[in-house]
């Protein structure tokens, strides 16, 4: 798949878990081009500044199990809500609600749009 259908899918799968969470959470509100400016800062800050981060950080990773990493993805989505406009999430678990949503969209539609590639790869053969 080209690098800039990748990109296109990712920003959609992030705009979707963004609507998502939206919807779940009273205390998260995204309206007009907070949508669109979130999940794109969101993409850009998941493929070059949380990698940068994560091995800035991996020790403290590794001493906390992992569970530092979840504060980096915090930070992601903070620095999506921060440049966005008309993008507010209010509370601590508000935002660690966030994150899991994202975090499941992404899972989900991942696996999805890997079985198309995987059946389409396999067809070609």
């Amino acid at each position: 798949m080209p690098f800039a259908a990748r990109l296109v899918i990712a920003w959609g799968i992030n705009l979707l878990a963004l609507w998502l969470a939206n919807a779940l959470w009273d205390s998260v509100s995204i309206h007009g081009w907070g949508y669109v400016i979130g999940a794109a800062v969101l993409g850009i800050a998941n493929a070059i500044v949380k990698p940068l981060l994560a091995i800035l950080t991996l020790p403290l990773i590794i001493v906390t199990l992992g569970l530092f990493y979840l504060l980096i993805n915090i930070a992601m989505v903070a620095l999506a809500e921060w440049i966005a406009p008309d993008f507010s999430i209010d509370g601590f678990w508000t935002y660690v609600g966030v994150v899991f949503v994202i975090w499941a969209v992404n899972w989900i539609v991942g696996h999805i749009v890997g079985d198309l590639e995987g059946r389409r790869r396999f067809s070609l053969t």
